[in-house]
This record gives structure tokens, sequence and C-alpha cells, in this order.
């Protein structure tokens, strides 16, 4: 407990600190905690710290820990590639889906929500250094899917998730996340419902933050190494 609540306020205090150092107003970064392969009860301490949203990659454990946790009000999101055959149960069980990148998916979830929840928040998934190996849309393919995506009744289109390459060259880093922002810009002045710019992990939050990031996705910095839980 005491090695999750230190971890979690110097997440906290690093979003803090780059966030003032670019100038931007308190609270404009979100933490979203990446839970995958952690075990219900460990999302359950850090939720009573004060932990809302939490984002997880593989379907059958996110269901397991969003039945345990169905006591508390959290915001859970969903990251991972995502098939044909899990649409119907990432739209019933989920708050947010972060890795867009084909419209028969978006339809899918769409004609898959349930009608008595809200509209579920989507962003699409931008491979914005073009990765061979990387899911994601291109650049360029971004506002013809961002406009398909707003037309789909059961789906409200919230922004961009970025995962660029992985480099310790911060310049490199910066260079990725500018690239997103101003992408970024070009969505929210056209859907007023843009607001949303999720970028940065671990080992490039502050590079993410200087360049417009609003939601931050942290695992290991949070949790520590990945967990591997009984029976995954």
């Amino acid at each position: 407990m005491t090695e999750i609540k230190t971890q979690l306020h110097t997440v906290l205090d690093t979003i803090k600190s780059a966030t003032n150092k670019a100038q931007r107003p308190h609270q404009s970064v979100q933490l979203l905690a990446v839970s995958k392969t952690w075990p219900a009860d460990d999302l359950r301490k850090i939720a009573e710290m004060g932990q809302h949203c939490f984002g997880e990659n593989y379907l059958q454990e996110a269901l397991t820990k969003i039945a345990a946790l169905s006591d508390l009000d959290l915001e859970w999101h969903f990251i991972g590639p995502i098939q044909s055959n899990k649409t119907k149960d990432i739209a019933a069980h989920f708050d947010w889906v972060q890795s867009i990148d084909r419209i028969k998916i978006a339809r899918r979830l769409s004609d898959q929500r349930p009608l008595n929840v809200d509209k579920l928040n989507i962003c699409i998934q931008v491979n914005i250094d073009d990765e061979a190996s990387k899911s994601g849309v291109n650049s360029d393919e971004v506002l013809n899917l961002a406009e398909q995506i707003s037309q789909l009744d059961n789906l409200e289109l919230r922004g961009l998730m970025i995962i660029p390459q992985k480099t310790d060259d911060v310049q490199k880093q910066q260079s990725s996340f500018h690239k997103a922002q101003a992408l970024f810009s070009q969505l929210a002045a056209l859907y007023p419902s843009v607001d949303t710019l999720s970028m940065g992990m671990s080992g490039d939050m502050e590079a993410a933050i200087a360049q417009g990031s609003t939601m931050v996705r942290i695992g290991t910095a949070l949790f520590g190494n990945r967990h591997t839980l009984t029976g995954q």
C-alpha cells in the first residue's frame, strides 16, 4: 500500500511539474492508470487514494476486474487492439475506447452500445510516426475516419490517442508529439466534442505534456514492472 501510494504521488507530482513548466492550467492533464496485468485488489487500493480512470488492454482480464470493482465509481478505458468478436462486451462495459483505427469496429461499437447508458467516448489511434509494426491510422486518414465516426449515433468523438516511436531522444519525442498536437488542433476546430489528446507514457510524459497532451497513460511508473496475473 505504501509503495503504491508513493508511486502515485510521484506520478502526480511529475504531471503537476510538467504542467507548470508548460505554463498550462492546473488540472489540464488527466492521469489514466494503465492497469493491465494487475489484479483488482491493487486497483482498489489506488482507487481509494483518488484515482478514477483505468486503462485496460485485454478484454477478459478487464471484465473480471470491472465486475470485482463494480461497487466503485470508476471510469474504464479500453486501449488495446480490438477484434470484431470483442466489440459487444467492450460496448457494454467500457466508458471510453481509445484504440479505434477502423470504421468497421466503430460501427459495431455504436450498434452494440446499450441504449440505457451514455454514448461511448472514442479516440482515434494515430500511427504518428508511420511505423509498419504499429496499429493506428496514418495522419492523413484521421479526418476522413473522424467524419464517419461523428455520424454514428451512439459514439462521441473525443480526440486522438498517440503511441509514438519508442526513443530516449527528447527532440524526437517532441517532434512526434508536436505533429500530434497540430493534428489534434485541426480536429478540435471541426468537432466541438473533441477535447482529449491522449499521449505520453511513463518514459515520455513530460515531453508529451509540453506539447499539449491532456491525458497521460501511465503503467510502469505507477504500478511497477508488469505483473503476471494467476492463470494468464
